[in-house]
């Protein structure tokens, strides 16, 4: 597919064909300008040479879209899109690789664009020390919309974290049967811009066959066990904090944690944390990963005094939605609207032609006939 918008020389853009992903992994990834540390989460390491690399890609191709920029036969840049919600109204660039970073890099996302007509907010990551990959993003319309910090907790405090003891009386396993449980408190742990760009449902929060599936796969070929749990408010019969943990099982790649917690419920980090640490120690010994945003207060302060922080990021997103602009009123200086709707008027007033009157009777007007001029010999 060639892409329709202005480009320097002949630049074609289509979708990723498997022969492209050695060039991809080889070249761009390690010598082009990448907005992020690039890596095709489900290509593996190495070349797609086996049924298994073949089939993860397959399933991962069923969502995510990535486009090459290619010319002259020479592959020039990268792009990785994909879904971010179930209904598919948020789309999120995860990554984006080129050789002339600022104007095949614009070319891919203005694809993307004009070729993905479902989306209506794009959204990004990017860590503020990239600053090109900023300009670029903010050069295509981005906004900033929240600022992340990623934060490290190292086996060695894991391990000492490990040694309280936990008070989450109403943990629960997370179920499909829990999407709405998980939608109201995602919904009540952002403030209403980032809720407007995420626009999840309680779809989100569920699995289907396919994702499972998927996560298993990935999760067996990357040697991560995924645990899923919610602690459960029996009064208001609502979930005040979920979290997801994917633990390394041979400590080649570090914990990673997603968690969510009610704003009205922030005493409950160190719990959590707590039982997280004791969850891990079945593993082998990693560092454990978990994100925090600039409206989370309350964790960044918590997590301040102890753990590293080893990354920050700034969450930008772009609406498809242009704002009207506003068209100023043609007329001259000096004149008001009540002198233009006078000068809209009949010259002559539109007499009716019949009345009726509640006795009865009718009256007929008629517009005056026009008056008869006589010739210039009868005037004189």
């Amino acid at each position: 597919m060639v892409s329709d918008l202005p480009s320097a020389g002949d630049l074609l853009i289509r979708p990723l064909a498997y022969r492209d992903v050695e060039v991809v992994q080889q070249r761009l990834c390690h010598e082009g300008v990448h907005d992020q540390p690039f890596g095709l989460p489900f290509f593996g390491d190495g070349q797609m040479t086996s049924p298994l690399h073949l089939l993860q890609w397959l399933m991962g191709m069923s969502k995510q879209r990535i486009y090459v920029a290619e010319r002259d036969n020479q592959l020039l840049g990268v792009v990785q899109v994909a879904p971010f919600n179930e209904n598919r109204t948020t789309w999120q660039v995860q990554q984006l690789a080129a050789q002339e970073f600022t104007e095949v890099g614009t070319q891919l996302l203005r694809h993307c664009f004009s070729s993905i007509i479902e989306a209506r907010t794009w959204m990004v990551e990017i860590n503020i020390d990239r600053r090109e990959a900023l300009d670029l993003y903010r050069q295509n319309g981005f906004q900033p919309l929240a600022h992340l910090t990623y934060w490290q907790i190292s086996a060695d405090q894991l391990a000492a974290l490990a040694e309280g003891t936990p008070c989450l009386p109403n943990l629960l396993k997370v179920t499909n049967a829990d999407a709405r449980l998980l939608h109201e408190l995602d919904t009540m742990s952002m403030p209403a811009l980032v809720r407007q760009v995420f626009n999840r449902h309680y779809r989100d929060f569920q699995i289907n066959l396919l994702d499972w599936l998927h996560h298993h796969l990935a999760g067996w070929w990357q040697q991560v066990q995924v645990h899923r749990a919610y602690v459960f408010e029996p009064q208001r019969k609502v979930a005040i904090a979920s979290y997801t943990l994917h633990a390394s099982q041979d400590g080649h790649l570090p914990h990673w944690l997603d968690l969510t917690v009610h704003p009205a419920y922030t005493h409950l980090y160190p719990e959590i944390l707590t039982h997280i640490a004791q969850l891990v120690q079945s593993y082998a010994a990693a560092p454990l990963l978990l994100s925090s945003t600039d409206y989370q207060g309350e964790r960044e302060a918590y997590l301040e005094s102890w753990a590293e922080p080893i990354r920050r990021s700034l969450m930008m997103s772009r609406s498809v939605w242009h704002k009207v602009r506003e068209v100023r009123s043609p007329l001259p200086e000096g004149l008001t609207l009540s002198e233009v709707l006078q000068g809209l008027q009949t010259h002559r007033r539109p007499q009716p032609g019949q009345i009726h009157t509640k006795e009865g009777a009718q009256a007929y007007y008629h517009e005056p006939p026009p008056k008869k001029t006589s010739p210039p010999e009868a005037q004189s």
